[in-house]
């Protein structure tokens, strides 16, 4: 799934929710000039390979997943951060979500709209 460039993060992302292809559009704009090469996988229909990844397909489908250079995985909000410091404008964000009284609001505030949004499409 990685290239061979030092500098790249494969995003895996659920390319049946408009909101997520609306949020890959934007980040795509603001990363325009970043050194880092993102490719985005669509998670859809393809559990198969998500599993020789290591990827849980019902995880996958519930957080944000991201693979590094180096093959490793990240998920939920290290997906994010790792994301968002490729991009200089999103750099202050991605520490912000990092802090220690934020992340598991967040995180809880993240997996609430998550289910709710697959509960209301009939995915979940």
């Amino acid at each position: 799934m990685t290239t061979d460039l030092a500098s790249s993060l494969t995003v895996f992302y659920d390319g049946a929710c408009p909101r997520c292809v609306n949020d890959r559009r934007r980040f795509e704009e603001m990363a325009r000039h970043s050194a880092t090469q993102v490719q985005w996988f669509d998670i859809t229909g393809r559990d198969e390979t998500l599993r020789q990844l290591g990827i849980d397909p019902h995880a996958a489908l519930t957080e944000l997943h991201v693979q590094d250079a180096s093959g490793r995985i990240l998920r939920e909000l290290d997906a994010y951060i790792a994301l968002m410091r490729h991009v200089p404008r999103l750099r202050p964000l991605a520490w912000l979500i990092g802090l220690p009284l934020v992340r598991p609001a967040l995180a809880r505030l993240y997996h609430w709209n998550v289910n709710r949004r697959l509960r209301r499409q009939g995915r979940l």
